[in-house]
């Protein structure tokens, strides 16, 4: 056990989801989303860690890449550090992000555009070559040190089309327009970080207990794919 428990730490595992609905139209049947969340650059997640990541992200080829925010752990001397690296991130349709509670807000938006990722805390972007061949991606604030709002991402949002939002934390998924967003992309809660025998996380920081720990989720007819995230916190376990 102690052997696992010092190297789960350092394991990325990839998991693949296929997501399938009528309103996605057929140029973007195929296309792969690859969603990254809670780096957590710091003392514990070394600098060729993050290389290392970019690196496997980019070998698997993605069309788009989405980043969840907590890139660091509030320091904001490390934030350029991590997006030196991620400036390295290659995706055809773009690379978009949003920041997290630990991210120091305006020198991570300030490095996200310099590395070249479109920022989309409380807005949306229109991907695809015409009206009718279209998805649109956005993203909100976060929940705790800032204000999300959804509302600029569903402007001009259409039943017909399919829409992706990131929120960093999972709990903003009751707020999230049913009608309107078709799938919710979260992290922060780094999948409890400790279980008890992977069923049980002991200090899980969400409103609503383990319901938001992990996995996939449905409310009504919306989904939320919550990941565990790449770092940790507090300590490298």
């Amino acid at each position: 056990m102690l052997v696992t428990h010092l190297l789960n730490p350092y394991l990325i595992e990839t998991k693949n989801i296929t997501i399938s609905s009528d309103q996605i139209t057929p140029e973007f049947d195929g296309k792969r989303i690859v969603f990254i969340t809670d780096i957590h650059y710091d003392p514990f997640f070394s600098k060729e860690r993050i290389n290392s990541l970019v690196n496997q992200t980019n070998a698997l080829k993605p069309d788009m890449i989405l980043l969840g925010g907590d890139y660091v752990t509030n320091d904001p001397s490390n934030v350029g550090t991590v997006f030196s690296s991620l400036s390295k991130l290659k995706a055809p349709l773009g690379v978009y992000g949003v920041l997290g509670n630990n991210d120091p807000k305006n020198v991570s938006i300030e490095a996200m555009q310099n590395a070249g990722i479109t920022y989309i805390g409380n807005n949306g972007v229109w991907i695809g070559s015409s009206n009718t061949s279209r998805i649109r991606v956005g993203g909100v604030a976060d929940m705790d040190t800032d204000v999300p709002n959804q509302l600029p991402i569903l402007e001009g949002v259409t039943p017909q089309d399919f829409v992706i939002l990131v929120s960093h934390k999972p709990d903003y998924f009751p707020q999230v327009s049913k009608s309107r967003v078709d799938l919710v992309l979260a992290g922060h809660t780094h999948g409890g970080q400790i279980t008890l025998s992977g069923l049980y996380a002991p200090f899980i920081n969400s409103q609503y207990g383990q319901e938001y720990v992990t996995g996939e989720k449905k409310l009504g007819n919306d989904t939320m794919i919550i990941s565990n995230g790449i770092g940790m916190v507090w300590a490298p376990v």
